[in-house]
């Protein structure tokens, strides 16, 4: 018995599944919108892409962090200016209770208005909060903190040199 092989036949469908399988990797990068989709496609075109996503994703974290702050010194700033505006009161009544021709029923007025505004102030600062954290007041218990921010943590540790 004599087996007979088509060596033409084998090579061609040995190059279309070839065909084949660089067709589908294709439609693959294609439908995705990525050039490398494994790591067989750039093992180190991977590693770098990887590398570089996951310093955006990083930066994109600051960004929102960033963003954050600027937030909470909003919300700080509004309910200063508040104490602002009711220190300014405040101020307005002492030069008017200094004046000679109040009466003490008058005074006692001011005076009145004057501890009704310190009230106020203590609440302020009291209720103003950004994310659970305390921002006149203290931490997110309430407790009193005293933050301080070296040099160094804010990258100004090198040397100052003016031009």
């Amino acid at each position: 018995m004599v087996v007979q092989h088509n060596m033409q036949a084998m090579n061609a469908s040995r190059m279309l599944n070839i065909t084949s399988g660089n067709q589908a990797k294709s439609t693959e990068k294609l439908s995705s919108g990525f050039r490398i989709n494994r790591a067989a496609d750039d093992a180190a075109g991977l590693s770098i892409s990887e590398k570089m996503r996951k310093q955006i994703r990083g930066l994109d974290q600051a960004s929102t962090n960033a963003q954050d702050g600027v937030s909470a010194v909003q919300t700080a700033e509004g309910a200063l200016t508040e104490v602002h505006s009711m220190l300014q009161r405040m101020n307005e009544l002492a030069v008017q209770a200094a004046n000679g021709t109040n009466s003490d029923t008058d005074r006692n007025s001011i005076q009145d208005e004057i501890n009704q505004l310190t009230t106020e102030i203590d609440r302020v600062a009291e209720t103003t909060k950004f994310n659970e954290t305390y921002l006149l007041k203290g931490d997110a218990d309430g407790n009193e903190v005293t933050k301080t921010v070296k040099a160094h943590d804010a990258g100004l540790d090198g040397k100052l040199v003016e031009n």
